[in-house]
């Protein structure tokens, strides 16, 4: 599978001068469409001059405008496919070769760590580590087991973690008890949940810090979100995989643990006693 524009500016934006930096955050915070306007358009909404729009356009590696704006017009439209869409007659392998399926998902995982640096998977840990902040987490119709996975291990090793469950209604309850400190985990992939979209913008305005977990097509919320994780999620399947985010999710919890090694050492013996 071809890289996305979002692979693109993660694996260039630290070489980017600042011009061009703003150029892809602006298109990040409004993708695709923004990058569906015109070159004016574009460059007036990120505050940049046309020529730095093209020249930003060709350092992720297209010839020019028409043809950046025609990938991301098919990324459009793969945001936009049902399963029913997807669906394909399944591919046979001879005895001994791995699934198709297990491949996908074995290089899904692969392209996704591939994409994700270690400033930025640090950053995270650091914020998940901060005792005094909150954390909420939640996810979509498919993605929410991910992250109920990731708060029943983090209420483990630090306190002020908490799920949220139910109806939208709940969720917005609980946006009286959160701040600028507090940290709010979005798991969601195509096609993405209005609700969610929703939800993250009423966080985002109370100055919730958002860690977005999505795939390469970026979930609308990505435009709230302070740092976005972009997974790859497509197999030869009717249905999208989670398993790269699950991983990239198991590594945070790991890097967490190590950091807070000394509280969450004695929350588990102390949780151990009481059982």
């Amino acid at each position: 599978m071809a890289l996305s524009i979002a692979e693109l500016i993660a694996d260039r934006i630290d070489t980017m001068p600042a011009s061009e930096r703003r150029a892809a955050q602006t298109l990040i915070a409004s993708y695709p469409m923004i990058g569906l306007k015109t070159v004016a358009d574009f460059s007036m909404q990120a505050g940049v001059s046309s020529p730095t729009i093209l020249r930003f356009v060709s350092r992720l590696g297209f010839q020019n405008y028409p043809e950046f704006q025609s990938a991301l017009q098919d990324e459009l439209a793969a945001q936009l496919q049902s399963p029913l869409s997807r669906t394909a007659s399944p591919s046979s392998h001879g005895r001994g070769e791995a699934s198709p399926m297990l491949e996908a998902t074995l290089e899904n995982i692969r392209e996704t760590f591939r994409h994700v640096s270690e400033k930025q998977m640090r950053e995270i840990v650091m914020l998940l580590s901060n005792p005094r902040a909150k954390t909420f987490l939640i996810g979509g119709r498919f993605t929410d087991p991910v992250a109920r996975y990731m708060a029943a291990h983090l209420t483990i090793i630090r306190p002020n973690v908490f799920h949220l469950t139910g109806q939208e209604s709940n969720w917005r309850d609980q946006l009286i008890d959160m701040g600028k400190r507090d940290v709010l985990l979005i798991f969601d992939i195509r096609r993405y949940q209005d609700s969610l979209v929703r939800f993250a913008e009423k966080a985002h305005q109370r100055g919730v810090q958002i860690v977005l977990f999505t795939d390469q097509w970026l979930s609308p919320i990505a435009r709230f979100a302070r740092h976005v994780i972009a997974g790859r999620t497509a197999v030869p399947s009717p249905w999208d995989s989670s398993s790269a985010l699950f991983v990239v999710a198991e590594a945070l919890i790991g890097e967490i643990t190590r950091e807070l090694e000394a509280e969450s050492a004695r929350r588990i013996r102390e949780m151990e006693d009481l059982r």
